[in-house]
């Protein structure tokens, strides 16, 4: 596979053309005149055509030009093989045989691959076998021969190739000894650049047979391409190692362009139109009866050096049942049979087998039932066939088969057998949670504990409630001379965050500190205490008030003999009209109220086709192998649904093409899709942590709706050490819209439920809210199978994005010096025709001003044409990809290490002394300025109140006089007149103008504050 690099455009595809075998004869005459024509990216190369020939050899090389080797995964190359017919200057269909790109190599790492040809159509007549090498090398070919095929093929095209065929061949040797010649200059002059090796000289070997290369000049790409270079559209702000690339890879089977939108798809993918059609042959071993065979039975499927074993049942009864499925991607078939063997479970060898032809295996096409499996008689080892049989199906399917979940993978061999249920692809619910609201009001007869002095003393009353593991408690009742010390009165509402199916028990218990000390410590006595089951609580989906009611409590004393009761006062209440947040408001996925009485319609559909990943960072290192490797998986979160793909074990540039769909009930939220590394591969590390490789966050409601957009996202991570690329991921994204009526009307309305308005819960309370709610999202989500580690819930949900950092507050103060931005240029665009260096335009904006004056009635209007205005023209400049993770908006690339590491430190901070101190004063620094800020905002304020307070008797009275007289002035003079003046006054020419402030400013200026009365 090719490697994640940049390239430089001077990379070359080649594709030797070996030879072929075993083709159908379509002359007529019991043989045919092939020829194999090569198509990529536009490019169209063929062969020479062997005459009578139903073995050819060619053994020549067509060489591509590549634009893009970071694209080259996601290109096909069509290699088709043709009959020529010189009667009718036409030709006949042989076969065909489509490579994927991701399986093109380096030079120096490809061999000789055997492909089966394949059908055109269901018509078509096709026999035999191709055999191809095709690598990607840098090095350019000099001295090739140039020659281009645009057309489909015909006579013409044929007869040029076989008359430029006799002055190929006569001219190739001079080309080989000229491509010596280069060689080795080459290499002189590397022996220069180099260290000291001496290189030897290139010598062909004379007896091996020179291939012809025909290579195809660099065609134009097919779109637009931004920068003087061929590419990728590069969408970014600022380094491009952190940019968003757009790709054009092949979804659903398409014959070109991007999103799949060519009207050619391939049915087997109809259903998968945002993925890349991977084919797989499935291998479904059911049971076996009549074996020969005692003890333990299993059955080993073997496809070249690929194999797979089923489980080790026990020959009770001679028919042996294993019902497993095996799927072996199509790329990697280096074998034309497939067989299966049937061994003792402690033996190598085996005593019985049966063998498939590849070519001979048919093709399910969804939505066509399930190929049924057949009984198939067992050869035994000396080829006779009285080993029993074997119920086993075979066919080629793509990933959309129901049987792909399920199957074995061969690049999974390596798993150990108890990790393979943690690679499969899974779709998780989060639990449906609510808010449990109890509102503890007050007790009665509480039975009070004596410190055994004699002494009278106030009891020290307070309510603790748990429940689950959430613990919360009222504060100590108040004394009230209106009550006996034994009824304490609270009045305290208390929120809790429970899952459905409801399990948990509220527990109330009623405590006394008895010696004093911090509250919820061991003086705390319980003397009444009282459970009650979630399940019986009533729901409500409004702001009406539920009925309170009276609960007895349990004191632990069995007194027959007391006439009263203790008992609490609670009204309970399961509130249906929140949502329940589990993310931040600004990305939130889900925004609709737990009950589903109040869900708003559908508006659209969410669909997301992962692709896979380049470049990825190796996050462990494995015995045997020199680098290191990942094995990653993915996850996507939209409202409650959660999705988890397959694990890609050992590869850095994974492939998953797995599609899924959810429902969009508001435009305006926001899907996460996180890369992780699995560390339960090999089934020793069950306690390891799944380590993060990074994530992504598109906002739906900047996706226009019915396009497909590709893109290779970066997956950037901060460490402590600084910010780090991790790779690339590569998705396709589509939202369509069901009604654009509805659509539109989710704008105008309030983003949260009712409830969160007409009874909002505070801040701090909303932040231990949503900590509960992770715990009962990641407690549901880590008992499944496979699990859904705490630390995938907990990077997905950005848990710690409140915590304080110096990087994102400067983030966040360079975002709002961004927002005002506007403003201020408005006002030094006021101050340039205020100082008249350009009269004329000064002129104009005085007479634009004198006309707004003089028709105020125009003013809104034009404000509002003139934004019109702007949107129209940024309507062509509009943004044309999905925003992304931006380290520079981040400040992630300009972050200090000290910064870095204060970010990463824990809470309470674990970090030494002199770190400590040295944050602390830069803290108080910070807030010095701050402080400041804000002492002369309230000193401005301050100096307003004083014009009316007397504070300063001598300024009040100027101030009064100064208000008769403006309202006289007002009441006379016209309004328009009034502002005119003022107008003018303002921006008179800097020669009229004095450099002291106005007397108003400095009259203000001189008013009183309390700044004077801080100590």
């Amino acid at each position: 596979m090719i490697d994640a690099k940049a390239g430089n455009g001077n990379e070359k595809l080649v594709v030797e053309i070996v030879g072929a075998h075993n083709l159908m004869p379509k002359d007529g005459e019991g043989s045919s005149s092939p020829f194999v024509e090569v198509e990529f990216e536009n490019q169209r190369l063929r062969t020479q055509v062997k005459t009578k020939d139903l073995n050819p050899i060619w053994n020549e090389k067509l060489v591509f030009h590549v634009i893009d080797v970071n694209d080259l995964r996601y290109k096909t190359l069509e290699i088709s093989v043709f009959n020529e017919k010189r009667s009718s200057n036409s030709r006949n269909f042989l076969g065909k045989v489509r490579v994927l790109g991701s399986s093109v190599g380096r030079e120096g790492e490809s061999v000789v691959q055997l492909y089966t040809l394949e059908k055109r159509s269901l018509f078509s007549h096709v026999r035999g076998e191709i055999s191809v090498k095709h690598y990607v090398t840098t090095m350019a070919e000099k001295g090739e021969n140039l020659y281009r095929v645009n057309g489909s093929g015909g006579s013409k095209k044929s007869k040029k190739v076989q008359n430029l065929s006799s002055s190929m061949a006569i001219q190739q040797q001079q080309q080989q000894q000229l491509q010596i010649a280069l060689h080795n200059h080459n290499r002189g002059s590397q022996q220069h650049n180099g260290q000291g090796q001496r290189m030897l000289p290139f010598y062909p070997n004379q007896s091996e047979i020179k291939p012809l290369v025909i290579t195809a000049l660099p065609g134009p790409m097919p779109g637009p391409i931004p920068g003087p270079g061929p590419g990728p559209f590069v969408y970014s702000n600022g380094s491009s190692e952190f940019s968003l690339k757009e790709t054009k890879p092949r979804l659903g089977g398409s014959s070109g362009g991007v999103g799949g939108s060519s009207s050619h798809k391939d049915k087997t993918s109809s259903t998968y139109d945002l993925v890349e059609q991977m084919q797989y042959l499935y291998i479904r071993i059911v049971k076996a009866k009549d074996l020969s065979v005692s003890g333990e039975v299993v059955s080993e499927v073997k496809l070249g050096n690929y194999r797979g074993v089923t489980k080790k049942v026990s020959l009770n009864s001679n028919n042996p049942e294993w019902n497993q499925v095996f799927a072996f991607s199509k790329e990697t078939i280096q074998s034309s049979v497939v067989e299966i063997f049937v061994k003792e479970g402690n033996k190598d060898e085996y005593s019985g087998r049966i063998w498939f032809d590849i070519s001979e295996i048919p093709t399910r096409v969804p939505p066509d039932s399930q190929l049924a499996p057949q009984w198939y008689k067992i050869e035994s080892r000396n080829s006779s066939r009285g080993g029993g049989e074997l119920m086993v199906s075979v066919w080629f399917g793509t990933q959309a088969d129901e049987a792909f979940a399920e199957a074995w993978h061969s690049k999974a061999g390596n798993v150990h057998t108890e990790s393979l249920s943690s690679i499969k692809s899974k779709v998780y619910l989060s639990p449906k949670l609510w808010y449990l609201r109890v509102s503890v009001i007050e007790a009665q007869d509480v039975s009070i504990m004596d410190k055994g002095s004699g002494l009278m003393r106030f009891p020290e009353l307070s309510a603790k409630l748990q429940v689950g593991n959430q613990i919360l408690r009222t504060a100590i009742s108040p004394a009230n001379p209106t009550r006996s010390f034994s009824n304490p009165y609270w009045n305290e509402d208390l929120m809790f965050v429970v899952a459905e199916p409801f399990e948990d028990y509220i527990t109330v218990i009623v405590e006394d500190r008895v010696s004093g000390g911090a509250m919820g410590g061991q003086n705390d006595v319980g003397v009444g205490r009282v459970q009650i089951p979630v399940a019986a609580v009533e729901r409500r989906t409004g702001d009406q008030l539920l009925g309170s009611r009276w609960f007895c409590l349990e004191n632990g004393k069995n007194n027959i003999n007391n006439r009263f009761g203790s008992r609490i006062h609670l009204r309970l209440s399961l509130d249906g009209g929140y949502h329940v947040l589990d993310e931040a408001t600004m990305y939130s996925s889900d925004v609709r109220p737990t009950a589903k009485e109040l869900w708003k319609p559908q508006v659209g559909l969410l669909e997301i086709g992962i692709l896979g990943a380049t470049g990825l960072m190796p996050m462990k290192v494995r015995a045997g192998k020199s680098g290191g490797t990942a094995d990653s998986y993915c996850v996507a979160k939209y409202g409650p649904k959660w999705i988890r793909t397959r694990t890609f074990v050992d590869s850095l540039c994974p492939k998953w093409n797995e599609q899924y769909t959810w429902e969009v009930y508001d435009p305006c939220t926001v899907v996460t899709i996180g890369v992780f590394d699995n560390a339960r591969i090999d089934g020793n590390n069950n306690n390891s942590l799944d380590a993060r490789i990074g994530k992504v966050r598109i906002r739906l409601s900047t996706l226009e709706t019915e396009r497909v957009y590709t893109h290779s996202y970066p997956l950037i991570v901060l460490h402590a050490t600084g910010v780090k690329k991790t790779g690339e991921l590569h998705l396709a994204v589509r939202l369509s819209c069901g009604n654009s009526v509805n659509m539109l009307q989710m704008y105008t309305l309030p983003l949260l439920p009712k409830m969160h308005y007409t009874q909002p819960l505070g801040v701090h309370m909303l932040e231990r809210l949503r900590y509960q709610t992770l715990n009962a999202v990641a407690a549901r989500l880590s008992r499944a199978e496979p699990p859904l580690g705490r630390e995938v819930v907990e990077y997905m949900f950005d848990h710690d994005f409140h915590v304080w950092s110096m990087r994102r507050s400067k983030a966040n103060f360079f975002r709002l010096v961004n927002v005002i931005s506007g403003l201020v240029a408005v006002a030094k665009l006021v101050e340039v025709m205020r100082g008249w260096t350009k009269p004329v335009w000064s002129t104009v904006f005085v007479v634009v001003f004198l006309f707004m004056v003089l028709f105020p009635e125009f003013i809104l209007p034009c404000l509002f044409l003139y934004a019109a205005a702007v949107g129209v023209w940024r309507f062509r400049k509009r943004p044309r990809h999905p925003p992304h993770m931006d380290a520079r908006v981040s400040h992630a690339e300009t972050v200090f290490p000290d910064e870095l590491d204060e970010e990463f430190d824990t809470f309470p901070t674990s970090r030494g002394f002199e770190a400590v101190r040295m944050r602390y004063d830069r803290v108080r620094s910070i807030a010095g300025r701050i402080q400041m800020v804000i002492g002369d905002m309230a000193s401005q304020g301050e100096r307003a109140q004083a014009l009316l307070s007397w504070r300063d008797p001598r300024a009040t009275f100027l101030f009064l006089v100064f208000c008769l007289v403006a309202a006289v002035g007002f009441y006379i003079v016209p309004v328009k007149l009034t502002v005119a003046v003022f107008g003018l006054y303002y921006l008179r020419p800097p020669r009229f103008r004095r450099k002291l402030p106005s007397r108003g400013l400095s009259f203000f200026r001189r008013l009183p504050s309390r700044a004077d009365s801080l100590l």
